[in-house]
């Protein structure tokens, strides 16, 4: 996802299909023109390259593979459910599959009981 704001800038927003989500914000500076405040934080910005532009990408930790109760409890960490890799929703009739769920293994393996279809996705939910 894309989008501006009224400084011209720019936030980035990439989720992968393993779920990790990368985001930045980009501060476009036109050749001559003074430099623009800073659009992250001094902790952020501290930790961008000095030699590099001023992009921060941050990614969201990935939660450690545990086993849960139940699926409400994995749908407060993976809300719309956690599979395998080449997992593939099973449905019946003209109801849509659930694409949009997280992929990964490890938990998955942990929490496999809670696949009650077997079709490698646990707690799916759209």
């Amino acid at each position: 996802m894309i989008r501006t704001d009224r400084a011209a800038r720019i936030s980035l927003t990439v989720v992968a299909a393993t779920g990790v989500v990368i985001a930045g914000l980009l501060t476009p500076q036109l050749a001559g023109a003074a430099p623009l405040a800073p659009a992250v934080s001094a902790p952020a910005a501290a930790a961008a390259s000095s030699s590099g532009p001023s992009t921060v990408l941050r990614t969201a930790a990935k939660p450690k593979p545990k086993k849960y109760a139940n699926c409400t409890a994995i749908n407060k960490v993976y809300p719309h459910g956690v599979g395998k890799k080449g997992a593939k929703d099973k449905v019946r009739g003209s109801t849509k599959r659930v694409t949009n769920f997280t992929v990964d293994s490890a938990t998955y393996k942990l929490n496999s009981k809670s696949d009650r279809d077997k079709d490698g996705i646990a707690c799916e939910k759209r």
